[in-house]
């Protein structure tokens, strides 16, 4: 099958196309012949040395990618919940070693969900690890409500364009930071405020918010602090505030956590039905051939992608 192993933690130039075995499946997997692929900052962090390259750095070979959509051609004897033929998606064994970047992925049966048959492999492979992301954060970490009151920092971008459209499902009243050629994009997906913040400092347009979801990092936490209001939450995505970002919180009569995402079936589940329904809508800003994975992170590292991109085989 085709693939594109890791051949060392750093460039993009060390990704390397090549050719491997059809993985096995065990008794609780399900083998997915790959349609879509979605790429995330997290694979361009791992790649470089980061994020969950930890993790990694004894396998050989190395697979990077979580995200996929596809349809199964073979199941572990274990395996009820889906059948040949099923069109399926999801985030395969995240934060570890999901190998997606192949023709062909074993894959827990157990951290997928059958696609919607409304919903493109590329459209749902997107709405993967980012969308399960927001979904974690609002629904189980902060348990947002109707009337709650949300900042989301990067709101035109893959977490950030999900984040809004489920606070809006849930009847929050959603405040949106981007640049100012997104604002109308941020609008359209659900948010009630648009904060540019190339031209404004969000802390002195915004206050008494109820949550703030951070996926930016740096001095992005001390200044959402200064908007939550008493008891407020923030929660933080990048990893690089992992070490303090509940000590700022707390020293300020706030909470603050960082986050990370895990492979949930059931929750994909719950994304799946709202892409069925249209509740959410997965943005593409970029379609990539297997061949052009180089581009695609490169694409990435630019931190001006609005909405997903997706490499398709």
């Amino acid at each position: 099958m085709k693939a594109i192993i890791l051949k060392d933690f750093g460039g993009v130039k060390n990704l390397i196309n090549t050719e491997l075995p059809v993985p096995e499946v065990s008794d609780t997997e399900v083998l997915v012949k790959v349609k879509a692929i979605s790429i995330n900052p997290v694979d361009i962090k791992t790649r470089s040395g980061k994020a969950v390259a930890g993790m990694l750095k004894k396998s050989d070979p190395i697979i990077l990618g979580w995200d996929i959509s596809g349809i199964i051609i073979e199941k572990g004897r274990s395996v009820t919940s889906f059948k040949k033929g099923d069109e399926v998606f999801g985030m395969v064994n995240f934060p570890g070693h999901g190998k997606a970047y192949a023709e062909y992925v074993a894959a827990p049966a157990t951290q997928l969900a059958l696609k919607p048959e409304n919903v493109s492999h590329g459209d749902a492979a997107a709405a993967s690890l980012a969308a399960l992301t927001a979904w974690q954060i609002l629904k189980e970490k902060v348990r947002i409500k109707s009337g709650d009151k949300i900042l989301i920092h990067a709101a035109a971008g893959g977490v950030g364009h999900y984040a809004v459209q489920i606070s809006k499902y849930f009847g929050a009243y959603v405040v949106g930071t981007s640049s100012a050629k997104n604002k109308d994009f941020i609008l359209n997906m659900g948010a009630s405020e648009h904060i540019d913040y190339e031209k404004q400092q969000f802390e002195d347009v915004v206050n008494n918010m109820d949550f703030v979801l951070d996926t930016v990092g740096g001095d992005y936490i001390e200044r959402s602090l200064k908007v939550l209001k008493p008891g407020g939450t923030i929660i933080s995505i990048p990893s690089e505030t992992y070490a303090n970002i509940t000590e700022k919180a707390e020293s300020e009569g706030l909470k603050g956590y960082p986050f990370t995402v895990r492979s949930n079936g059931e929750n994909m589940k719950e994304i799946s039905d709202l892409l069925q329904t249209g509740t959410i809508k997965s943005y593409l800003s970029g379609t990539f051939s297997f061949d052009e994975m180089r581009s695609a992170h490169l694409q990435i590292e630019t931190r001006k992608t609005k909405g997903k991109i997706i490499v398709t085989l």
